[in-house]
């Protein structure tokens, strides 16, 4: 937000503020909006807290501006008001605004805050009136600027700490009364570049296994918010020191210190940060510390693929999240499938579908959506496919199709992340013969997908229908079966009419005969 007049919330907060100056009410901006605007940046997160019943107010406010009402804690009087902007005058985006009501001082309802740059207010009014007429603002950070809101109340020192680049909790009690902050005050730290303070963080540590209590979805939301953040494998180490890491998905302690054949170069949990890291990496959104450019412009890129990765998947997620999620967890099997051969080499047979099932379960318990589970199951699950797709050279027109039949809308996502899994088992002994071999056949299987969907997908020439009328099959899981060897046929080339469809399936219903089968 490099100026103040550019703020797309003003004309909103300026209907607001007249409304509710009109209703006798005095309105406060808190929290987010007022530390993103100290901070110089753009923000979406406004909070307004009113010396009223938000629940009788924002309904009427709704009606006035032409938003929706949303209950969000009856018992708390808290409540949203929610405007789409191209149904609304004059409010060019969409807004999503929370309403909290509050009894006594202001400054009372700041001491019930989590942290104190959060624990700032400014009056609507006044707010309002400063956006209107201040050209712009300096950064608080960095900037040596020394920029403060006229009208700002901060019992806390919350512009101090904001100036030191430090987060600070407004009491001792912060984590007990709402755990979700124990993640909130990473993500707070991490977005701007601060810290954590020494006695916030040796609080967040007292206090993480909390975050085991905590609603499912909130839980989704932080960790999601975290992922989309730079540097995910060192946020992720973070949280691990802090003891949240564990706390949240305690199946990932397992895989601590367990070892691997020697072509990996970290045991299992430590090429599982490291993957993440790699994901960014290939992905464009990260650097890959053991490998320059000259590694990175090998790998297929395109503006095709990252619209693909930027894909919503659901609310709040995406398919570049997802992946790294899918990194972070996609040997979480490997302890319990671990076996040592007689001939001393160290196998995880079975690893990868039993990771997937446990994936499923995590993330069910984390309230993440069907569609969101089903992808970072299916990533899990066929993870090692890429490179099993061919022994020596390209892969054949069949073994494309098999991968996309089994992987589905995921089998683009896990070429990539073959690729982050190929980085994070070599680190610093990367064979670059051996990347480019493996960055060939991703390559190719890319091409052939977006060249030839005719591989994916091919005409039908046959179908269940023909196949009972014609051939006398009965129904059941038999038809299946024939339709799939069909479509295996049509893949590779071997048949592309009709009539050659019709003699293959006559062959296979003969051989299948002849064989009693």
């Amino acid at each position: 937000m490099k100026n103040y007049a550019e703020f797309r919330a003003l004309p909103l907060l300026t209907m607001i503020s007249n409304f509710l100056t009109g209703q006798g009410i005095k309105p406060y901006v808190v929290g987010g909006l007022v530390r993103d605007i100290l901070l110089n940046r753009e923000t979406a997160d406004v909070d307004i807290a009113l010396n009223a019943d938000a629940l009788d107010i924002v309904p009427e406010i709704a009606a006035s501006v032409g938003g929706k009402y949303v209950l969000l804690d009856r018992e708390n009087k808290v409540a949203r008001l929610i405007l789409a902007g191209r149904e609304t005058p004059l409010v060019e985006a969409s807004w999503e605004i929370d309403f909290s009501s509050f009894e006594g001082s202001i400054e009372q309802d700041l001491a019930r805050r989590d942290f104190t740059i959060d624990a700032m207010a400014v009056e609507l009014g006044q707010m309002v009136d400063h956006l209107q007429t201040l050209p712009g603002l300096t950064s608080v950070k960095g900037g040596g600027g020394s920029f403060s809101l006229p009208g700002l109340i901060d019992p806390f020192g919350g512009l101090n700490d904001l100036r030191q680049g430090v987060v600070r909790v407004v009491s001792e009690a912060v984590f007990v009364a709402d755990a979700v902050r124990l993640l909130r005050a990473v993500r707070l730290a991490a977005e701007p570049g601060f810290s954590l303070d020494k006695k916030t963080e040796a609080l967040v540590q007292r206090d993480s296994s909390l975050i085991a209590g905590v609603a499912g979805e909130r839980v989704r939301e932080e960790l999601l918010r975290l992922l989309a953040l730079h540097r995910t494998d060192k946020l992720l180490l973070y949280l691990d020191k802090l003891g949240l890491l564990m706390a949240i998905f305690p199946e990932l302690e397992g895989t601590r210190g367990v070892e691997q054949p020697r072509e990996h170069y970290w045991n299992v949990f430590d090429h599982s940060l490291r993957t993440v890291a790699a994901v960014d990496f290939v992905l464009r959104q990260g650097e890959w510390e053991y490998a320059g450019e000259e590694v990175l412009e090998t790998v297929p890129w395109s503006a095709v693929l990252s619209q693909h990765f930027d894909r919503e998947v659901s609310g709040g997620s995406n398919r570049r999240l997802l992946l790294k999620l899918a990194a972070l967890l996609h040997d979480i099997a490997k302890p319990q499938t671990r076996t040592i051969l007689a001939s001393g080499r160290v196998r995880f047979l079975g690893h990868a579908k039993d990771g997937s099932d446990m994936v499923a379960g995590m993330l069910e318990r984390l309230r993440f959506s069907t569609k969101e589970i089903r992808l970072v199951e299916t990533l899990v699950r066929h993870h090692l496919r890429p490179t099993q797709m061919s022994q020596e050279g390209l892969p054949t027109p069949r073994a494309i199709y098999r991968y996309f039949r089994d992987t589905g809308e995921a089998g683009i996502d896990i070429l990539f992340f073959s690729l982050a899994d190929h980085l994070a088992t070599r680190g610093p002994n990367l064979n670059l013969a051996n990347w480019k071999e493996h960055v060939e056949v991703v390559e190719h299987v890319l091409s052939r997908h977006f060249e030839e969907e005719s591989i994916v997908r091919p005409p039908k020439l046959v179908d269940g229908h023909d196949l009972i009328s014609i051939f006398a099959m009965p129904p059941g899981p038999e038809i299946g079966e024939v339709l799939e060897a069909v479509r295996e046929a049509q893949a590779a080339g071997e048949i592309t009419v009709r009539d050659e469809a019709l003699s293959l399936v006559e062959k296979l219903l003969s051989s299948a005969h002849s064989s009693g089968s």
